[in-house]
């Protein structure tokens, strides 16, 4: 039989961490702020990976590979940390994180044609 693990600072320092960025965006100016800050952020990865992508050239399928990846994981784990009541703030940083990645995908894209 599997035994538990012992419950570590760090564990209930991550677990703590959740609650108190849920109790630090109660107010929804900190909330919008801390959700802006997470889209603007991806959007700046997701452009920076097309871009040293596209000027190296030769890791495109690579890159394309670790796109897809990264946004269908984002979109397969959402479900289940949904159901298993996962804190509302954590799956807003996850999507705007994702809509953030995508659209500076999509604009890369589109100054392409």
């Amino acid at each position: 039989m599997a035994s538990r693990l012992q419950s570590t600072r760090l564990q209930t320092n991550i677990v703590q961490a959740t609650s108190r960025l849920e109790a630090w965006a109660m107010n929804p100016w900190r909330k919008l702020s801390l959700l802006v800050l997470a889209l603007l952020v991806s959007f700046l990865i997701g452009s920076a990976i097309t871009s040293v992508a596209g000027v190296l050239s030769q890791m495109d399928p690579i890159a394309a590979l670790l796109v897809v990846l990264t946004a269908e994981l984002s979109v397969r784990l959402r479900r289940p940390w949904k159901q298993s009541g996962t804190s509302p703030i954590v799956l807003d940083l996850i999507d705007m994180s994702r809509i953030g990645f995508l659209y500076g995908l999509f604009l890369e894209a589109f100054k392409l044609i």
